[in-house]
């Protein structure tokens, strides 16, 4: 049985109508089109443009941030 690529079965809210101050790393990865394992080690080596908020062990990724470096206007 073939694994299905749950990145596609999501739904993903548009960039521009999120109102979470910040989101998941699968969700800033589909928007930032990058692979989660990029963002991962953004995180890890605190280099990449932007940098999650840890919150409870997870990593949550600011949304405005993330509208910052795509150009999308709040």
């Amino acid at each position: 049985m073939a694994q299905r690529n749950t990145a596609q079965t999501l739904d993903f809210v548009p960039l521009d109508q999120e109102t979470r101050s910040a989101i998941s790393t699968r969700e800033a990865a589909h928007h930032l089109n990058r692979k989660m394992q990029t963002l991962h080690i953004w995180a890890c080596k605190e280099n990449g443009p932007i940098r999650p908020v840890r919150v409870g062990g997870r990593l949550a990724w600011p949304v405005g941030e993330i509208k910052r470096i795509l150009g999308v206007v709040q």
